[in-house]
């Protein structure tokens, strides 16, 4: 039987292009709109948001894709880059987001291949069971820099 769950936030107009954001898990910032869109510098905006999602839902379910796959993970560092199309009636859509995770994982020589292998179905699995890769309508880019150490 299919299960639901429910995630809530609460933002909070502080003036001018300002807001806050209390998340139902805790956190609280403050956000604006974009510099380029009369927001302010130095805060959260519904952008890096949206781009942020998208790169820590893949990085959790790489995680998880890892430990079930049995990789030695090292390190995960992961750049993403959300590409906004404005058209000419000033409608935003971000048509792509690529993500360009750096991976180390420990195997030893004779390893190698098999390793390789496991780590690109654990980077399928992490994109094919993130919640928010699969509600985006934008297209997702993987770029992986994978690196062995013995």
């Amino acid at each position: 039987m299919a299960q639901t769950a429910i995630y809530t936030t609460t933002v909070e107009w502080k003036g001018k292009h300002r807001g806050h954001i209390r998340m139902g898990n805790g956190p609280e910032m403050d956000f604006s709109a974009p510099p380029d869109a009369h927001g302010h510098a130095g805060v959260l905006t519904p952008e890096d948001a949206f781009v942020a999602a998208v790169n820590t839902c893949v990085m959790m379910m790489f995680i998880w894709s890892a430990e079930r796959f049995k990789l030695e993970l090292v390190n995960y560092e992961c750049r993403a880059e959300g590409t906004k199309l404005v058209e000419l009636d000033r409608t935003e859509t971000f048509t792509q987001v690529t993500l360009r995770p750096r991976i180390v994982v420990r195997t030893d020589t004779a390893s190698r291949e098999s390793t390789l292998k496991r780590l690109q179905r654990a980077l399928d699995s992490a994109v094919k069971y993130s919640l928010v890769a699969n509600s985006i309508k934008s297209k997702l880019v993987l770029e992986p820099e994978i690196e062995t150490v013995c």
